[in-house]
């Protein structure tokens, strides 16, 4: 593994500040974006309006609390352009969610609003240790999603040259990153578990490859998917953070010499974290659900967005900005089983801990009756001698989730592999009946 690239003298000035210095300017922006809400957008109008408050009563960071909180189905109900706050022609970009889950998402930039956006990924290249002049192969995927452009344009502004692959056609990918030889990937950290082990199969040797450090996001992953990666292809593996409601990828991201949690661009965006159920500002350090306000957006300025992803603040440490600790889930993606609360990162940390299983893995919810059961449906490695190891991770779930599921160890390449966010939880449950 290369030594981190770590050079300050090419840090922004911001990137260099005190916590006095940036929260100078977070309130100076924060005051504007309030009021460009408020003036261009007639949702956040009437919605300040019902809360009582006014862009004006901003005196200190902590007032924020009193401004109401923007969702997911807010920005649905206002689809397409109905949250604007620049007239349609000033729009350089759309970008838009699936909308396998609902009404899309549709989310524009002013093409100032591209050029923060290039400018904070490719600040999150250089966080990561990449050299300008590397060449970065983009597997994340191109089109309404953020990703492929959004790691596009921050690394051709950061000086990299772009291989953009975007996703799928595996074999292509691996055939690509040994012809091409680029020095970086940037993909789903689930992805990138597939093309290893499409090298494998190839009969290539991952740490033999030409890759040397991978930015990994879209998904939640764990400290021992790091180290997985890592093991096995001798990559510098960091975490960048973002959701297209806020901007894209390059919201936060980890710093090579650090790999502590991403630190949050608190420049461009300000975090709070709040108690999920009364949506209570909670102190620094304390777990809960992460909100963001836009400081700098001119298109579509987003006001104390409720992401979803849990996760607690932390102090800066290779920058000022604080740290999100790593995403433990998102609330709506967590699973009550017989009462007890647990998420697929804490299935997927268990599983790294036993040698004879590999990181492709599946949780089927089902009720048979009127409870509900688990099944964890898992890979054995190739080659591994699994006798017994389904019982043995069973009895660690049982003892470290407090709940009894049932795990399945299946042959290797049986189970689904995802081109882009992986599906941990196949939800087959009925009714309870009546």
């Amino acid at each position: 593994m290369r030594e981190p690239y770590v050079a300050p003298e090419t840090l922004e000035p911001i990137e260099r500040a005190s916590r006095d210095e940036l929260a100078a300017l977070q309130l100076e922006r924060l005051r504007w974006s309030l009021q460009h809400a408020y003036d261009r957008v007639p949702f956040y109008r009437r919605r300040f309006d019902e809360a009582g408050v006014h862009p004006s009563d901003l005196k200190g960071l902590g007032d924020l609390e009193h401004f109401p909180f923007t969702t997911k189905q807010d920005l649905r109900d206002n689809y397409p352009f109905g949250l604007l706050a620049v007239p349609l022609e000033q729009v350089s970009r759309i970008h838009a969610s699936s909308g396998t889950t609902g009404q899309p998402v549709v989310v524009c930039y002013t093409r100032r609003d591209v050029q923060t956006w290039s400018g904070l990924v490719a600040r999150c290249l250089r966080a990561s240790g990449v050299r300008p002049g590397e060449r970065v192969h983009v597997a994340y995927g191109y089109g309404l999603f953020t990703g492929g452009l959004g790691a596009h344009y921050g690394a051709e502004v950061y000086g990299c040259t772009v291989i953009p692959v975007s996703g799928g056609m595996t074999e292509r990918q691996v055939r690509l990153i040994c012809d091409l030889r680029p020095q970086v990937i940037m993909v789903t950290p689930s992805y990138m578990l597939a093309i290893l082990d499409e090298m494998v199969r190839q009969g290539v040797e991952p740490s033999q490859t030409s890759l040397e450090v991978g930015v990994f996001g879209a998904e939640p992953w764990t400290e021992a998917m790091r180290k997985e990666i890592e093991d096995r292809i001798g990559m510098h593996a960091l975490d960048i953070y973002g959701l297209s409601e806020i901007m894209g990828p390059g919201v936060a991201n980890e710093c090579v010499e650090t790999k502590d949690g991403p630190h949050l661009w608190e420049d461009h965006f300000y975090p709070e974290v709040i108690d999920p159920l009364d949506g209570r500002v909670l102190p620094e350090g304390e777990p809960g659900e992460l909100v963001l306000t836009s400081l700098t957006k001119e298109a579509m300025p987003v006001i104390r967005y409720r992401t979803r992803d849990l996760t607690r603040l932390l102090p800066g440490t290779a920058r000022p900005m604080r740290r999100m600790a790593r995403i433990t889930g998102r609330s709506d993606d967590m699973i009550i089983l017989r009462g007890v609360n647990l998420f697929p990162t804490q299935v997927e940390e268990l599983i790294l801990e036993v040698p004879e299983l590999a990181p492709h893995f599946e949780c089927v919810l089902t009720r048979p009756g009127r409870l509900d059961e688990m099944t964890v449906r898992v890979e054995r490695r190739p080659g591994a001698e699994v006798t017994g190891v389904g019982g043995r991770l069973e009895g660690r779930m049982k003892e470290r989730m407090g709940v009894s599921v049932t795990v399945e160890v299946v042959e290797p390449d049986t189970l689904e592999r995802s081109l882009g966010k992986a599906r941990r939880i196949v939800d087959l449950r009925q009714p309870p009946p009546t």
